[in-house]
């Protein structure tokens, strides 16, 4: 599929779209990322497009000539973007969502359009890779507002552990569905190597940066509170149902990052490393 593909990337400036846009970049064929706005300046191989996934029939244009498509979930029309996808002759599309979906729990926000988003790629007559990652590492990047005013991080949830993945090893992963065969059908899970607290976060990020870092469990009405101030109720409730009720287990440690890729995931150590700029910045 490489000597005449064209890979479209939804979210292409998000953790995992950005990601992916220069692995498949620098895989030497031509990649289309989708953004709101045109960016000033532009990499070289890329080229960008604008569109609204709210808005299906927006992405003609995007969609054209496109063999691959990553795909982002919970959109107002699911069905609409995959019936655009169809008709443009896509042959191929990888659906970003969570691990959540498993459970089938419509209740609870985030899971409802996570699993929406899956049955619509089931459903859209196309071959079809769903990808149910664990929480990323890259939400350690949340804590930069604390860093900035002091050594003390206050995280919430602080008795979950989770085998958090590099969004990097997401986008590798899905790199190795949208340009291999063999992938049509597949549901992976990708994690990272290891389950570690949020206080095993912060003492690595501490060694990372020669920082003496202190970490606090926020209490959970404060959390609340405070998440309540940007986050609609029902998304609220949903973390909640995830991470205090433990609804979701972020906690298994899955093979499928070294199993589609040939490598082993980052370690949380090797991704603050590797972000050390964004957090002395």
């Amino acid at each position: 599929m490489r000597g005449d593909r064209m890979i479209l990337v939804t979210g292409a400036t998000g953790n995992v779209g950005a990601e992916l846009v220069r692995i498949l970049a620098a895989e030497g064929g031509p990649v289309r990322a989708l953004v709101r706005a045109l960016p000033p300046t532009r990499a070289d191989g890329v080229e960008h497009v604008t569109g609204d996934l709210d808005e299906p029939a927006s992405l003609r244009p995007a969609l054209d000539g496109v063999t691959g498509l990553f795909l982002l979930p919970g959109y107002r029309d699911m069905p609409g973007v995959l019936d655009e996808a169809r008709r443009a002759g896509v042959g191929r599309v990888v659906q970003l969502s969570g691990g959540s979906a498993g459970s089938g729990d419509l209740t609870n926000a985030i899971t409802r359009y996570m699993v929406g988003s899956e049955r619509a790629v089931h459903e859209s007559g196309l071959p079809w890779t769903v990808l149910r990652p664990s929480a990323f590492m890259s939400n350690a990047l949340r804590w930069l507002p604390q860093l900035r005013a002091g050594d003390t991080v206050r995280v919430p949830f602080a008795g979950v552990r989770t085998a958090s993945v590099d969004p990097r090893d997401i986008a590798a992963v899905a790199a190795k569905a949208l340009l291999e065969d063999g992938h049509e059908g597949a549901v992976y899970h990708p994690t990272g190597g290891e389950a570690l607290l949020p206080a095993d976060q912060v003492r690595v990020l501490a060694g990372v940066l020669g920082r003496d870092l202190r970490f606090e469990a926020q209490p959970d009405d404060e959390a609340r509170a405070e998440m309540s101030k940007t986050t609609p109720p029902e998304y609220v409730d949903a973390f909640f149902d995830f991470y205090v009720t433990g609804s979701l287990d972020e906690s298994v440690v899955r093979p499928d990052v070294r199993s589609v890729t040939g490598r082993p995931p980052r370690t949380f150590r090797e991704w603050a490393e590797a972000n050390r700029g964004a957090f002395e910045g």
